[in-house]
């Protein structure tokens, strides 16, 4: 091999190479989720001692995350997502809005009520995807892209309820629109999404029988998005 010819590495010289990088993969995504888990953000310390690794190392981490817009530093230094996490996730919802139609479809004709997936974005439920029943004669009219503090309304509350592993179902009743009821349940097992589907109406709903279907169809999507 003449001096300074890379392209006949030894294997293990490859393999190391390849764990390394690897290993700052899984860093930078870590560092990811550390940030999004911390509503009031990360310092550089704090971020390396739960990593348990050293500051010069997130620092590292930091300075290609901030390049591709995924993290930020506030006005106090601490770490925040940047906007660049808002731009795939955006880019994706059409990808999960697609996956859940099939049971958001069977949910609406089985409810006889208007069926949606909602997630979180911005610290608020959007909703992505909306399926109205073929065969009533009302029903809510409920516009995809509409937003909600996650406090109020049955799909919020039921992503809350899912961040501490209760799977639903959760009901509610004009909190979004006066006289409107919904029932939501938490879609669970899906790595990064935190996610609703449910259904509002202009009636009250049997809460049994309506909460049976939801679940059924948290559980669809959750299977078809995994």
């Amino acid at each position: 091999m003449a001096p300074g010819d890379r392209s006949a590495q030894a294997p293990g010289d490859r393999a190391s190479g390849g764990g390394e990088t690897a290993q700052t993969l899984d860093r930078g995504l870590r560092l990811l989720h550390l940030v999004a888990d911390a509503p009031g953000g990360l310092t550089v310390t704090e971020a390396a001692n739960r990593l348990g690794i050293g500051r010069a190392a997130v620092y590292r981490l930091v300075g290609a995350l901030t390049g591709h817009g995924m993290l930020r530093r506030d006005g106090e230094g601490r770490l925040r997502l940047g906007a660049g996490v808002l731009h795939l996730a955006r880019r994706a919802q059409p990808l999960l809005a697609e996956g859940a139609l099939p049971a958001l479809r069977r949910l609406a004709e089985q409810a006889g009520a208007t069926a949606h997936l909602t997630v979180v974005e911005g610290g608020e439920g959007v909703a992505i995807a909306v399926v109205e029943p073929s065969w009533t004669s009302f029903h809510v009219a409920y516009r995809t892209g509409a937003r909600h503090p996650l406090e109020r309304g049955a799909a919020g509350r039921a992503i809350l309820a899912g961040r501490s592993g209760a799977a639903g179902p959760v009901s509610s009743a004009g909190e979004l629109q006066s006289g409107a009821y919904g029932v939501a349940a938490p879609v669970l097992g899906v790595p990064g999404l935190e996610a609703s589907v449910g259904v509002v109406a202009l009636a009250p709903l049997d809460t049994g029988a309506v909460g049976a279907q939801v679940l059924a169809a948290a559980e669809a999507i959750a299977t078809a998005l995994a």
